[in-house]
């Protein structure tokens, strides 16, 4: 499961950079290289690219996984390219920005959006898998997220617009519940949907959060 990312426009990369004109580029080898945002050959056009607009890349490094402790070696190995620029440009998720951030002083400017947390079902598909919701149901809903697979996130369902095994909103889409109930049956567990879920608890979910692991 990774962080699936976008690479922002070029025209918010630049507003970004405003005022910035060395810069040190950062890739990631795990999530980011999956989706083709920020792997070796992202980054590469990237330095061909601030350097056709005037700016000068100072240098550049792909981390294996920029979100862990692999960063903070990463950081010291470039740290006289590092020391040179006025900023990093992250093409690591927002987890590796955040990482950064613990070991440079500069700016981190992020060059993708991180989107969500998900699986690649087929090259270049990629599907949220969960919204890390701090209430999990997979053990009663055959493995299949209601949060993410509903477009609704019904935790009861399924709801009284599904039709012919399609979800409503949107008719390419297998409804979820359709799908839970026909694991459910090869499972021999259906009674599991006639269990009623109490109203989810937003204050689960309230942001910041943390934990402490005893």
């Amino acid at each position: 499961m990774k962080s699936i990312t976008r690479q922002k426009s070029p025209e918010d990369i630049q507003q970004g950079l405003s005022g910035l004109d060395r810069v040190f580029i950062v890739g990631c080898g795990t999530c980011t290289t999956m989706t083709h945002t920020g792997g070796i050959d992202e980054v590469v056009a990237m330095k061909e690219r601030l350097q056709e607009q005037g700016k000068r890349v100072t240098g550049f490094t792909v981390i294996p996984t920029a979100c862990d402790d692999m960063t903070e070696l990463a950081m010291k190995e470039n740290g006289p390219a590092i020391s040179s620029a006025d900023c990093i440009l992250s093409m690591s998720c927002a987890l590796g920005v955040h990482r950064m951030n613990l070991y440079i002083g500069k700016p981190i400017i992020p060059a993708v959006d991180t989107l969500f947390i998900g699986i690649e079902d087929s090259p270049g598909y990629f599907r949220e898998a969960c919204a890390q919701c701090g209430q999990c149901l997979l053990g009663e809903t055959a493995g299949i997220c209601p949060i993410t697979a509903c477009h609704k996130g019904l935790v009861n369902g399924p709801c009284g617009g599904t039709n012919n095994g399609r979800c409503e909103v949107d008719k390419e889409k297998d409804c979820a519940w359709t799908l839970i109930y026909n694991r459910l049956k090869e499972q021999d567990r259906l009674d599991l949907m006639r269990k009623y879920q109490p109203p989810r608890n937003h204050h689960v979910t309230l942001a910041p959060r943390s934990l402490r692991i005893q």
